[in-house]
Order: structure tokens, then sequence, then C-alpha cells
């Protein structure tokens, strides 16, 4: 939970940062990448953490099928949307390539950092 919680945050601030420097640089076009970029990146990071808590309570070979088969699912959907998106000319193409990848790196290290800075009590037998 703290993972996707320090996770979303990131990328609020990812977002507000991007849109007022890639506004800035490239006007509408830029903005339109940026939640693109964002949406694309670090949702995608984002769904696969709250897949794992959402089937948190079921058995590891369950989770790690639905794990699996949502990040097959997600790739083929992410395919999909940058062949239908990429001749258009409504964003900024390097804007949006830039963004996305940051929202990749910098939301997945925030969920790195919250599951490894967690504190969870253990049980011994």
């Amino acid at each position: 939970m703290r993972a996707l919680r320090l996770g979303s945050w990131v990328l609020v601030g990812l977002t507000i940062v991007s849109l007022m420097g890639w506004g800035a640089a490239r006007g509408l076009p830029g903005l339109w990448a940026v939640l693109l970029g964002v949406a694309i990146g670090g949702g995608f990071v984002l769904l696969t953490a709250a897949s794992v808590l959402a089937t948190s309570g079921t058995s590891p070979s369950t989770t790690m099928a639905i794990v699996l088969g949502g990040w097959l699912v997600k790739m083929v959907v992410l395919i999909i949307v940058l062949v239908l998106i990429r001749d258009l000319q409504f964003y900024d193409h390097t804007a949006f390539g830039v963004t996305a990848i940051i929202a990749l790196v910098v939301v997945l290290s925030a969920e790195a950092w919250g599951v490894i800075t967690s504190r969870v009590g253990y049980i011994g037998r």
C-alpha cells in the first residue's frame, strides 16, 4: 500500500513539473504529450502495483498469474495505443517519449523505495 501511495504522489509531482516545463517549451502539444506520457508510463507501473495489492490475499501462484497476465495485456494495449497515436500531430513526440520514460523510472523507483523502507512485522514459528 505504501509503495502505491508513494508512486502516486511522485507521479503527481512529475506531472506538475513536466506540464510546466514542456508547456513552456512546446506549448499545447507539449502539454498533451505530458498527459499521454504520464498516463502510459506511470499508469503501467501503478497498475502492476495495484494488481499485486489486489491479489495479496491469494496464493503466490495466483498472484503471479494475475500479475503476468496483466503485464501481457498491458503490453498489447500499449502497442495498440502507440500504433494508433504514431502519426498524430496533436502532441509533441519528443516530450511524450521523455516523459513516459521518466515516469516509468521515477514511479518504479518510488515504489521500490516504499517497499524497501516499509516496516513489516515478522512472526516466526
